[in-house]
């Protein structure tokens, strides 16, 4: 219900509702609230105390400037909506500031709803749906995304904040994501990178979309990452991406890359046959759950003396691929659990496909990045604890990488 402009505020009548209401148990605010048109008689009680002020001060300064009657705009809040009537001036020149011109949603609450519900994956039509619910107040789908774009600058600083002089560990990986683009829908590869800390804290370092990858989009972000402070990463754990090897060889030269354990066993399987694959993993798990680089050889032997004639091309991966894939194999287990998969990221990766699964498709980039932006913060918000046995990992790492370890978070 929208309440009349009327100055003239009616106590016993309000006192009347507002008592009523309390007896009921209904809100005193919304649309219905005996609240709300007290909220507006204030307003406008306050811009015409700022609009007396500011002619008393043009008539300081020999103006001629005067009232020049009212203007009305309906105003939304957790309180309700009404129309608010704004006093003007000839000139134009009256700046009020308990209401903003072109101001229309008043409490920073129902921003707080919107995001909240926006990071949750739920649509603007739902979300608008779910604002007329709790507050009996109208807001448009149009103003919900311009809510929601007030994010994009804090998304832009996030995404080039200054980072980390060193990650001892680094994983990247990629979600894909269909995006509407000239008419069309396309789908679009996202790419997360999270770094360890020194503290053994999961970090995410950015987030980048890119039609297709190479040793040129690779060079690009990792050039990213050292402008941003970055100044060495030990160990890069990776799913075969193309072109990472030469990208990371220029950017950070002294980087060991881990091909994802996960990621090669999964690959092999496409290859095998159903009714022989539970059979081929027995003889792999030799191989990748091997004590040594020299057993897990000695298996990898046997596996292709029994499969490399019936399936040439899996073995002919693993050879090819071999020294990323072994080098888990020269530290001890604290470190190898951490490098051999990158299940942590994809852990990350689940978190926000619970999200954004009811997306059919976003309406550009910027709205998948505002929507992954408000998810991760919500996410390292709740993890902020170092993973399991990270002490002793890190001592270990400082043997097998002496002197780039900083040790930062002991200074």
């Amino acid at each position: 219900m929208k309440h009349t402009n009327k100055l003239d505020f009616n106590f016993p009548e309000f006192q009347e509702k507002a008592l009523e209401q309390l007896r009921s148990g209904k809100s005193l605010l919304g649309s219905e609230g005996a609240l709300t048109p007290l909220i507006k008689r204030l307003m406008e009680v306050a811009l015409e105390g700022e609009m007396n002020s500011h002619l008393v001060e043009e008539k300081s300064q020999q103006s001629s400037n005067r009232r020049n009657g009212k203007s009305s705009k309906t105003m939304r809040g957790g309180y309700g909506e009404f129309e608010l009537d704004t006093p003007r001036d000839r000139d134009s020149s009256f700046e009020p500031q308990i209401v903003k011109k072109r101001q229309t949603l008043l409490t920073r609450e129902l921003e707080d709803k919107v995001l909240s519900l926006y990071a949750l994956g739920t649509s603007y039509s739902d979300i608008s749906s779910h604002i007329q619910e709790l507050y009996g107040v109208d807001v448009s789908e149009a103003t919900i995304s311009a809510v929601t774009d007030k994010i994009l600058p804090a998304v832009n600083e996030w995404r080039s904040r200054a980072l980390c002089s060193v990650y001892p560990v680094v994983w990247m990986d990629a979600m894909f994501f269909k995006i509407r683009e000239e008419g069309r829908v396309v789908t679009k590869p996202l790419y997360s990178i999270m770094g360890l800390t020194q503290e053994g804290k999961r970090e995410i370092l950015g987030v980048y979309i890119c039609e297709s990858e190479g040793a040129k989009f690779w060079l690009g972000v990792l050039t990213d990452l050292q402008q941003r402070g970055v100044k060495d990463i030990l160990i890069a754990c990776v799913d075969g991406l193309k072109g990472f090897p030469d990208a990371i060889n220029a950017i950070y030269p002294n980087t060991e890359i881990q091909l994802c354990i996960v990621h090669q066993i999964r690959n092999s399987l496409k290859y095998i046959s159903w009714k022989e694959q539970k059979a081929f993993l027995e003889d792999l798990k030799r191989v990748y759950r091997a004590s040594s680089k020299e057993s897990a050889e000695y298996y990898l032997d046997q596996l292709e003396e029994k499969w490399g004639k019936k399936y040439p091309a899996v073995i002919r991966s693993w050879r090819t691929n071999w020294e990323h894939l072994s080098a888990y194999f020269r530290y001890t287990e604290p470190i190898r659990k951490i490098i051999y998969t990158t299940n942590i990221i994809e852990g990350y990766h689940r978190q926000i496909r619970k999200v954004t699964k009811t997306k059919g498709a976003f309406s550009s980039e910027q709205a998948l990045l505002k929507l992954v932006f408000l998810v991760t913060q919500r996410i390292e918000q709740k993890r902020n604890v170092a993973i399991r046995n990270w002490k002793e990992a890190l001592a270990q790492l400082d043997i097998h990488f002496p002197g780039r370890i900083e040790m930062e978070f002991s200074r």
